[in-house]
């Protein structure tokens, strides 16, 4: 078992009342990813203004089309998130017009493009149509190292094996910092694409449902 958290966290479902809270937390969590940094041309003055941005709509759109969200909490403060998108539901953000619109007047042509290739290129790895796909996973820098993402992730699997029908989660990273840490949490790696330069693992952590039947 991980250890436990310095201060104690509690687990909360979300609502669109958290967009404001959400939408800090991910620009913290995610600026100086390499592959936020490909995507919205770090290299280039304005960036952080379009991560910003592409929090904003991505946030904006998870929460209007009402797909789940868990939260972590301390003392009333938002310090994790997931955005999950379940089954069948996956592409429900970047299919919508409103959304591309949006994101093309806020971080531009070419940054758009390169996302939606890069979500493209994401569905495509994929396992099944029958798991849940983290869109989006962070715990707040000044909160990292204290084993809150364990305890965010711990709670994200039982959430999602709630649903019979799921196989599993999936998220991505393009920061070997992190590769350790998934394959302690039990999640084996599928693939991986190319995002420029970046090397995106994609990995899969099977529902306990689904790991018993294959082992049987």
């Amino acid at each position: 078992m991980p250890e436990s958290p310095v201060a104690p966290a509690e687990v909360r479902l979300l609502d669109s009342g958290y967009s404001r809270e959400a939408r800090s937390l991910l620009y913290h969590a995610y600026r100086h990813e390499p592959t936020f940094g490909y995507l919205f041309e770090a290299e280039r003055a304005g960036y952080e203004q379009r991560v910003r941005a592409m929090v904003r709509e991505w946030v904006h759109q998870h929460f209007y089309q009402q797909l789940p969200a868990l939260g972590l909490l301390v003392d009333d403060r938002l310090i994790g998130i997931a955005l999950i998108a379940p089954p069948l539901r996956r592409l429900g953000v970047s299919e919508s017009w409103a959304w591309r619109m949006r994101m093309l007047l806020s971080t531009g042509l070419r940054c758009t493009r390169r996302y939606l290739d890069y979500q493209a290129a994401l569905m495509a790895c994929l396992p099944g149509e029958q798991v849940h796909v983290l869109s989006l996973l962070g715990i707040h820098p000044q909160f990292q190292g204290q084993h809150y993402g364990e305890q965010l992730l711990e709670a994200l699997h039982d959430w999602c094996a709630d649903d019979p029908n799921s196989e599993g989660v999936v998220l991505d990273t393009g920061n070997d910092h992190y590769l350790a840490f998934y394959s302690r949490q039990g999640y084996r790696e599928i693939g991986e694409i190319a995002v420029g330069p970046i090397r995106e693992r994609v990995f899969f952590h099977p529902n306990p449902q689904r790991l018993h039947q294959v082992q049987a």
